[in-house]
């Protein structure tokens, strides 16, 4: 397969291409702003070849789809961040709703068919219709931030294009995926982050963190995507697929696992922001159509990715 990935020099797009390499027999190209690979992903220079451009520009991305003849695209690029969501919403509308409709746009005008999976969310849903019960594909959508919102909007146009268009697409929403090298903008990474810091001496042995109330359904990153190219194997186009363990757990479990797990005694230290907006509270995913699909199930248990997420930033911290 010739394989385009947008968001390749991302979180999740750095294991979803160390998945692809390990599979063989592919050849992978990225979409870059910049077209350099980050220190953390420089190792994956020699697997996947960048091509600079952006996304909303539709004649270059254009041209990219021309180049590259991408058999599948994984559309991974997008604005990530719920909490600064609320802050630059215009960021979060513009880098998930119109850089995917401009994405699409490329490819009807390319004349080009790739199968396409988009990546959403599963924060798409918000509240559960039924109080601690699991959102399945036909949950209703009651986004609570801008990110998650935009999001939405993302996935029903994709939904849109697959129907109106008739683009090949295939979405899959995400529940909270974790792993090493994510940015610690993210909870659990923050968490691991400050106590590596703090193991070697370069903060005081405190976590500092927020409310640690909410539940949530966390699968590591390299399961995750496991099941993208099973996905364009076997999905139905037009059709969602929740990806997730299908099960949550409490913040602040999370933390209490990751400081029993630390080298030295650590306090935690909580300090709620008064005018932070509220989080869904909980998040539990119905999996049973991806399984049911793919045959896709999680393989890594929980202690292993938290394990691996506090070695890898205490790599960090020693560097």
């Amino acid at each position: 397969m010739r394989i385009l990935i947008t968001g390749i020099t991302g979180f999740v797009g750095g294991h979803l291409v160390e998945h692809l390499v390990s599979l063989g027999g592919h050849a992978l190209f990225g979409v870059s702003r910049k077209g350099q690979w980050p220190t953390v992903l420089a190792h994956l220079a020699p697997q996947a070849q960048l091509l600079t451009g952006e996304l909303r520009d539709v004649p270059r991305i254009e041209a990219i789809l021309r180049e590259v003849q991408p058999d599948w695209i994984f559309h991974l690029a997008g604005y990530a961040n719920t909490g600064g969501s609320f802050r630059d919403p215009e960021r979060a509308w513009s880098e998930n709703l119109t850089a995917t409709r401009a994405l699409y746009d490329a490819i009807v005008r390319s004349g080009l068919k790739p199968r396409t999976l988009f990546v959403s969310t599963g924060l798409i849903y918000g509240e559960p219709d039924k109080a601690d019960e699991p959102c399945d594909e036909f949950t209703t959508l009651k986004p609570a931030s801008p990110y998650a919102a935009s999001k939405a909007a993302a996935d029903l146009v994709s939904y849109q294009y697959a129907r109106s268009a008739e683009l090949d697409i295939i979405r899959v929403r995400l529940f909270n995926q974790i792993g090493p090298r994510q940015s610690a903008d993210f909870a659990i990474a923050n968490f691991a982050r400050q106590i590596a810091a703090a193991e070697v001496g370069k903060q005081p042995p405190i976590v500092e963190t927020g409310d640690l109330s909410a539940k949530r359904d966390i699968t590591d990153v390299r399961d995750i995507v496991a099941a993208f190219p099973l996905l364009l194997e076997k999905g139905v186009r037009g059709e969602a697929y929740n990806a997730a363990r299908g099960d949550s757990y409490r913040i602040q479990d999370i933390l209490d696992r990751l400081v029993a797990m630390s080298r030295i005694p650590i306090q935690v230290n909580v300090r709620i922001e008064p005018g932070r907006k509220a989080d869904t509270a909980v998040t539990r995913a119905d999996v049973r159509k991806l399984q049911a699909a793919t045959g896709w199930r999680p393989q890594i248990p929980l202690e292993q990715s938290l394990a691996d997420i506090l070695d890898y930033w205490r790599m960090v911290a020693r560097s």
